[in-house]
């Protein structure tokens, strides 16, 4: 009987938390304001640079608008859909700049690059669907455990994919029996 008293204590205590981390309507807007100031800021900046720098740096301005903006959704929605938004959001900026950055390279090199950058947007995304599907709420514990195994085998199939794409384009710098070694590593590295 006395566990009562602790329990709705910890019940108000976790309403009252969870309504301390809402933001009203005029701080989201004082936040996009901000958010909107930055970017403008940033891009600022990129403009008194030249070339593939100047590219990378209005991919980045872009990137963490982008990573702002739905971190403030969240912030607004704490939901399992939002957080996944920021990890995809995360990991899109990732990609973008890592392919421009790609640019300043030139022939198998900057495809390597390019399949890199793949490789890493790749992994950054499973593992956000991994732990949406991990954070989902779900009365049956054998049914979220089958679902997490499930997108969980699910990720590690695609990460193999883009890293077997991403190995077999670092072959493609050899020639004759070197690389036909090397794809066949790469095979077998990665279960193709």
């Amino acid at each position: 009987m006395h566990k009562f008293p602790q329990l709705l204590a910890t019940c108000v205590a976790a309403v009252m938390a969870t309504s301390a981390f809402a933001l009203t309507p005029a701080e989201q807007k004082a936040e996009k304001d901000r958010i909107s100031a930055d970017y403008k800021a940033a891009m600022a900046q990129c403009k008194s640079m030249n070339g593939n720098a100047k590219d990378v740096c209005e991919k980045e301005a872009k990137g963490h608008e982008k990573v702002a903006l739905a971190e403030l959704d969240f912030k607004k929605d704490a939901t399992e859909s939002n957080r996944y938004k920021v990890a995809k959001a995360r990991a899109d900026a990732g990609y973008d700049v890592a392919v421009e950055k790609c640019d300043d390279q030139s022939g198998n090199a900057k495809d390597v690059c390019k399949k890199d950058a793949k490789a890493d947007h790749v992994k950054a995304l499973e593992a956000a669907k991994v732990a949406e599907v991990r954070n989902e709420p779900n009365a049956n514990s054998a049914a979220k455990a089958a679902d997490v195994s499930d997108a969980r085998k699910d990720a590690d199939r695609k990460v193999r994919e883009a890293e077997y794409k991403a190995a077999a384009e670092r072959c493609d710098a050899l020639s004759g029996d070197a690389k036909d070694k090397c794809v066949t590593d790469a095979k077998r590295r990665f279960g193709q």
